[in-house]
């Protein structure tokens, strides 16, 4: 087991970074966090290996993750990157995730692509990651934990298309019901500050959101919600994947 990993993740509801903190927790002793929606990204210090881990949005990485990792010197340090997505496809996001890592100075040693349930429609891939997402994380990390020990400087090779695909572009945001209490933390939580509240309304500025649903997974009279309209067009959209299972997948 390593001594200490410093796990880098984008996390607005929840699931990346459980699913980093698992294969961190099974390859290291010590765990450091560093939440790269934070105004401040530190640089790189000691630990034995760095793990990027961000989700997926639209088949790209969110340009949020992109901009505080390029704030990163990895002088060499060798990392692991993870995307995570919500049963769909991860399409360029991991092959994009690796080069913008690659380009801060790490070596990227492994990555994967793992399922958590989707933060718009949290029917697509309810309860994941699960107990065998969990099993096979494990064992990611300890063969990740090999090939490290091994020093094998084998290429790691990930699907996807570069020039990527076109970046999401929804001109629409989370809205606030009547029974809104007006408490802020919606506007706390925004990782973009893109919503304003004044106690009396809540105002989301359209060209700043990112769609990451994290101020209604702390709205806690659940009066945060996508836009009905778009919550059933997404629902049409999504519908295959509330009855396939994808499994996670590892590239060492």
């Amino acid at each position: 087991m390593l001594g200490t990993s410093k796990l880098y993740y984008f996390s607005p509801t929840g699931g990346t970074k459980k699913t980093g903190e698992l294969f961190c927790e099974e390859i290291s002793g010590k765990v450091i966090l560093m939440d790269l929606s934070a105004k401040k990204t530190e640089e790189e210090t000691e630990s034995d290996l760095a793990v990027f881990a961000a989700p997926v949005f639209g088949g790209r990485i969110p340009g949020l993750v992109s901009d505080g990792i390029h704030k990163i010197n990895g002088a060499g340090k060798k990392a692991v990157t993870m995307v995570v997505y919500g049963n769909r496809a991860y399409e360029d996001a991991l092959l994009e995730l690796n080069h913008i890592v690659s380009g801060s100075g790490f070596e990227v040693v492994a990555s994967c692509a793992c399922i958590a349930q989707h933060s718009m429609v949290p029917e697509v891939a309810a309860g994941r990651p699960d107990d065998s997402d969990h099993a096979g994380i494990r064992d990611f990390a300890r063969k990740v934990e090999e090939k490290m020990e091994s020093h094998v400087d084998s290429p790691v090779m990930v699907p996807g298309n570069n020039p990527y695909k076109n970046a999401m572009n929804m001109p629409v945001t989370p809205i606030s019901l009547p029974g809104c209490g007006m408490c802020g933390k919606c506007a706390a939580a925004c990782p973009v500050g893109a919503i304003a509240c004044d106690g009396k309304t809540v105002t989301t500025d359209a060209g700043k959101c990112i769609l990451c649903m994290a101020c209604t997974k702390v709205c806690p009279g659940n009066a945060r919600i996508l836009p009905p309209p778009l919550k059933e067009k997404l629902e049409q959209i999504l519908g295959d994947a509330k009855t396939v299972r994808r499994e996670n997948e590892y590239f060492l």
